[in-house]
C-alpha cells in the first residue's frame, strides 16, 4: 500500500464527517470530493472555475461539472509531482505575483472588498491565503508542465512520418500568408518639447517624493507603455531582460526605493522607481511619457517620407535598401523593414490573425504595391509617417511539406509533446494515491483516474 500523507487523511475525514452531518440534515456543505497525492479537489473548487468561466464571458453551457473536475484532478497531479521533483516555487515569488494580480483586480473593480466577495470568501484574509494556494498550486503546475516537455525535440525524419500518417481528407488547410515591410519617418522633436515632457515627469517624481503619492497610481494614469500600464509600470527584470541599455543601465544602478532622473530612451523619456532587488533581479515601475510633435515637424516628415516614396515607385532604389537607408525604425530598418509577426517570430503574417489595422491597409495589396504615406501613432513613440509594401502573397492552400515543413514541425512537435504528457499523466495517476468522491464515479474522464 502507498504510503499516504496523515494530513491529508486526517483532513478527509474531518470533512467527510461534514459532509455526512449535513446529510442528515440534508443541507448540502463544501467538502473533498477528492484526493490526489498532498492535494485535495473541493466542491467549491468546481463552482469557482465555473464562474470565472461566465465571468471571463465564457458560454457554460456545454461545460460539465465532469470536465472541470478532470482538469482540477489533472492540476493537482501536476503540483503534487512537482513538489515530487523537488520543484521549488517560493512564498516571495508568490507574494510578488499575487500582489500584482491583487492590484490588477482591485484596479479592474474597483476595491478589495468586491474582489472578496466575487470569490466568496468571508473577509480579506481568507480570500488572500486562498489566492495564495491557488497561484503557488498554478505555478507548480506550469513548471512541471515544462519540465515534461522542455526536453521534448523531434526529427526532420519524425517530422516527415507525421505528415505521412495524416489521411488525405484531414490534410490541414494553412491560411494566406503576407510578408509585409515598412519605411518609417519620424518626425523631429524640438528641445523645447523634449524639456516639456522631461519636466512633467520631474513633476511626478517631486509629487511620490515629497507627498508620498502612489508611483503606482501615477504610472496607470500618465504611462505611454501599454504593456505595463494596467500592473502600474511594474516589471520584474535582469541583466539578460530584452531592455535597451539605457534602460537597464538606470534600473540596476538605483537602491530599493530610490527614483530615478527623467532619462532618454528610443521610446521617449522614462523614470524608474526601484521596489524590491532579489539578487540578479530587480522589480520596478516605470513610466514613459513622449514628447509632443508640432504640426511643422509632422509637415517635414510626410515630405521627407514622399520623397522615399516617390524614388521607390520611380525605381530609383529598392522599398529594401530604401528601409535600410532611410527608415527611422530601428527594429526593421537592417532587415528592409521586413515586420516580424510577434505570435511566431517569423515574417510571415496568417491574414486571418493579423492586426486589424495592418490587414485593412494591406488586404488589397499585390505584391511590390507601395501605399501611400500613412499617418500612424503608437504609444510611446508618438506620430510617425510610414509607407509599407506587400513582399510575398501565400494564397490558402492545402499543407505542402516542402513549402510549409515549419509550419508541419510545430503541429509534429506539438503532438509529441501531447504524447508525452498523455504517457506521463498514466504513468503518474497508476503510482499515485488518488481517491474520488461516490458524486463523481460516474463521470467519463479522458484519463484513468479511477484505475478502471
Amino acid at each position: 500500500m502507498k504510503f499516504i500523507n496523515k494530513s491529508i487523511i486526517a483532513l478527509t475525514l474531518l470533512l467527510s464527517s461534514s459532509i455526512l452531518f449535513a446529510q442528515n440534515k440534508k443541507q448540502k456543505v463544501d467538502g473533498v470530493v477528492a484526493v490526489i497525492g498532498d492535494y485535495v479537489v473541493l466542491d467549491s473548487d468546481i463552482d469557482l472555475e465555473f464562474i470565472q468561466l461566465k465571468a471571463q464571458g465564457v458560454d457554460i453551457k456545454n461545460i460539465t461539472r465532469c470536465e472541470l473536475f478532470g482538469k482540477q484532478l489533472e492540476d493537482k497531479l501536476y503540483a503534487h509531482h512537482a513538489i515530487q521533483d523537488s520543484i521549488v516555487v517560493t512564498d516571495e515569488e508568490v507574494y510578488s505575483y499575487m500582489n500584482q494580480q491583487l492590484d490588477a483586480m482591485v484596479e479592474q473593480v474597483g476595491s478589495l472588498d468586491k474582489v472578496v466577495k466575487f470569490y466568496r470568501k468571508k473577509n480579506e484574509e481568507e480570500f488572500k491565503n486562498y489566492f495564495f494556494d491557488i497561484i503557488k498550486q498554478n505555478k507548480l503546475t506550469t513548471q512541471m508542465q515544462n519540465k515534461i516537455v522542455d526536453e521534448v525535440t523531434i526529427t526532420p525524419e519524425e517530422v516527415r512520418n507525421f505528415f505521412k500518417e495524416i489521411p488525405k481528407d484531414e490534410i490541414p488547410v494553412f491560411g494566406a500568408e503576407v510578408e509585409v515591410a515598412q519605411i518609417v519617418v519620424k518626425p523631429v522633436v524640438t528641445q523645447e518639447e523634449k524639456q516639456a515632457t522631461i519636466d512633467k515627469l520631474n513633476a511626478i517624481r517631486k509629487d511620490v517624493i515629497e507627498n508620498g503619492s502612489s508611483f503606482y497610481s501615477k504610472a496607470v494614469l500618465y504611462t505611454e507603455d501599454e504593456g505595463s500600464s494596467s500592473s502600474g509600470g511594474f516589471y520584474k527584470i535582469n541583466r539578460k531582460t530584452g531592455f535597451v541599455k539605457e534602460f537597464k543601465e538606470v534600473a540596476f544602478s538605483l537602491g530599493e526605493g530610490e527614483i530615478s532622473e527623467p532619462f532618454e530612451t528610443e521610446f521617449g523619456y522614462h523614470i524608474i522607481m526601484v521596489e524590491k532587488i532579489k539578487g540578479q533581479e530587480v522589480e520596478l515601475r516605470h513610466i514613459l511619457m513622449s514628447p509632443k510633435v508640432s504640426s511643422d515637424a509632422l509637415a517635414d516628415a510626410k515630405e521627407k517620407i514622399e520623397q522615399i516614396r516617390a524614388k521607390i515607385v520611380n525605381g530609383e532604389i529598392s522599398f529594401a535598401d530604401a528601409a535600410k537607408s532611410s527608415s527611422d525604425q530601428k527594429e526593421t530598418r537592417n532587415n528592409g523593414g521586413v515586420l516580424l509577426n510577434p505570435r511566431t517570430m517569423e515574417s510571415r503574417f496568417d491574414l486571418t490573425k493579423m492586426d486589424p489595422t495592418l490587414y485593412s491597409q494591406i488586404s488589397n495589396f499585390k505584391v511590390g504595391q507601395v501605399s501611400m504615406p500613412i499617418l500612424d501613432e503608437e504609444r510611446g513613440v508618438g506620430k510617425f509617417y510610414k509607407i509599407i509594401t506587400v513582399n510575398n502573397k501565400t494564397e490558402e492552400h492545402p499543407a505542402d511539406f516542402a513549402n510549409d515543413y515549419l509550419k508541419i514541425k510545430d503541429l509534429a512537435l506539438t503532438d509529441k509533446k501531447i504524447k508525452a504528457i498523455a504517457k506521463w499523466t498514466e504513468e503518474k495517476i497508476n503510482e499515485t494515491y488518488i481517491s474520488i468522491n461516490a458524486d463523481y464515479k460516474n463521470c467519463d474522464f479522458t484519463n484513468n483516474w479511477q484505475k478502471k
